[in-house]
This record gives C-alpha cells, structure tokens and sequence, in this order.
C-alpha cells in the first residue's frame, strides 16, 4: 500500500521528552525518525504551534479541522494525521468531523496522542503514530470521516471518548463498538462507521458554554455566561436529559431571545428528541431546550458551534435534528 500523507503534529505528549540530553518537544521529522522500518507511506510534514491539550482553545481545534479538509481537498493528499494530547481529542476530532464535509470520502482523517512521552520506557507514541499513518492512507477510512487511533483501535470521532488517563487503553467507543483496528500495516473496520452529519453551514460560534449541573442550582449561572457573550449554552443533566427545575424559566426566557440550549448527560443516552422521551422526563424541552442527540455534553459543545453558523435557535433545532 502507498499513499501520501500530510502529518500535522501538534507537540502533544506524544513529543515529549524529558530523560534524554535534548530536553524538549520533538518536531514533525523527530517523530518519523523514531517510528521503525519503511511503512511504505509517503509522509509530508508539518509543524503547528498550539495550547497544552487540557486547554486547547476552539480556534486551534478550528485551526486544525479547516487544514485537514484542506489537504485533502485542496492538495491531494490521500490522508492526514493530526498528533493532539489526549484530554481533549475526543473534541477536537468531532468538530474536525463535522466541518469535514465533501473532503471525508476523500481520504482517512486520523487524530492521534500517547500517554507516555517519546522517551519514556515503552512509550505509546511511535506505534500510535505509525498504525495512524498506514490507516490514513489506506482506502478502508475513506468516508468513515474523522477517527481516532490509539492502541492499534479505530474509533469513530461521534463515539470516542477518554476514559483512562494513564492506560495505553486511553479512549473508549462503549457502548458503541469500535470502528476496526490496524493490523499488518493495514485498518480493518469491524463496523460501520455513524452516519455523516449535515452539512456545515457559515461560520462556527466559538463562544459557546458549557455548564454541568446539579439540584437547586441557581439560574444566575446560566445567565451569567450569557452577559458574557455566550451566544449558546450546552448544559450537562443527568438521566435521560434532565436538568433541574429552577432553570426552567432561565431556558425559557433564553429560548426567547434566541439563544439555543443543548440539554446533553451526563451518562450514555438514546440519540432521540427531548419530546420524544416518555412522559416525565426531558421536560427542559417543553420550555425551549433542544436535546443533544445521545452526544456526550462535550461533543455537543462542539456540534452546537457548528449548528451556530447556520443562524439562531430554530436553524440550531433544525441542524440538531437531522444530527
């Protein structure tokens, strides 16, 4: 297998090093130099400056999701791989999925970290790098859109989230399956990957909130980050898409002035409406919410910055729907 690659690293953990007598971050062309034998991969390299993973800023994830549709549909290439720190790639690779569009039947879109550094003892870094570059050109991803590879496993970008900060079993699908693994320099998908999300339109809403919530909490939160600019609020209940009753009016009044409210979980949730929920539960959606789909409050953060750009609460329940 060939293909042409575009690697974008970031300086994520899988960069560090601390041990050796170079302190300090490997670049783009340090990482492929630590990955073993010829992947038969043609790699192109670049490096980009961006925040600790723990505070990567939406215009980074912006910066990183717009380059890799670029390459693929403005440059060529049959893949790209992108190295971020693991807190928050499960964010970063859904917004890159959902800005994607025509450029995901193109070619594979990997996003890969490590939890140990470059030269640590057995760090997971050279293989993740390596199983992530043979999946981005092999013509398998194509139109999975956005993934991420650790461990030798594929997950869909819709599914994945991290569930252990120290296990080389980093990021988990459940309770969806994972979407293949890379085995003998190639990626088998075991499953079908979620389906495509509706196409982006205008520009992502970077100033979104997202609050967890909790009984008897005062509404005052929820409209503080409004004063401050938050042009939606993504608010993390509990069950099925419950958030306490003092914010009822809040949402209603927000609802009001066109200001979107995703009620997500906490916990994993059926990909229904609010009002399609049985008689007692998501009543957040019978004064204005809109309920996340199953997304995790983290990834509809993301996907209510992309539904933003196609205008105010009603597009937002619109996008939403169809999600």
């Amino acid at each position: 297998m060939t293909g042409r690659v575009l690697l974008v690293a970031t300086g994520d953990v899988m960069a560090y090093a601390r041990r050796t007598s170079r302190p300090g971050l490997a670049t783009a062309a340090d990482l492929l130099a630590a990955l073993p034998g010829d992947l038969g991969v043609e790699v192109v390299a670049e490096d980009v400056q961006a925040e600790p993973s723990w505070d990567t800023s939406p215009s980074t994830m912006l910066r990183l999701a717009r380059r890799a549709r670029s390459a693929l549909l403005d440059e060529g290439f049959d893949g790209v791989v992108v190295t971020h720190g693991l807190d928050t790639i499960e964010e970063t690779a859904f917004l890159t999925d959902l800005l994607a569009g025509p450029a995901a039947p193109r070619g594979g879109i990997v996003l890969t970290g490590a939890v140990r550094g470059l030269d640590e003892l057995s760090s997971d870094g050279p293989r993740n790098l390596a199983s992530s570059l043979v999946a981005a050109a092999d013509p398998a991803l194509r139109g999975a859109g956005a993934v991420i590879c650790v461990n030798d496993e594929l997950h869909a970008a819709r599914w994945v989230t991290m569930t252990d900060a120290t296990g080389m079993a980093a990021m988990s699908s459940a309770p969806a399956p994972i979407l293949g693994r890379v085995v003998d320099g190639r990626a088998e998908l075991t499953s079908a990957p979620p389906p495509r999300p509706p196409a982006a339109r205008g520009e992502p809403e970077t100033h979104v909130a997202l609050i967890k919530t909790y009984p008897e909490m005062d509404p005052v939160l929820l409209t503080a980050v409004v004063d401050a600019g938050a042009r939606g609020v993504v608010l993390e209940g509990t069950g099925a898409g419950n958030v306490p009753v003092t914010l009822y009016a809040t949402i209603g009044e927000l609802a009001e002035w066109d200001i979107p409210v995703v009620v997500a979980s906490r916990c994993h949730t059926r990909p229904v409406a609010l009002e399609d929920l049985p008689l007692g539960l998501g009543l957040a959606g019978k004064v204005g919410a809109i309920g996340a789909r199953g997304l995790a409050a983290v990834k509809a953060r993301s996907a209510l910055m992309v539904a933003l750009g196609g205008g105010g609460r009603q597009a937002v329940r619109d996008w939403f729907a169809r999600l």
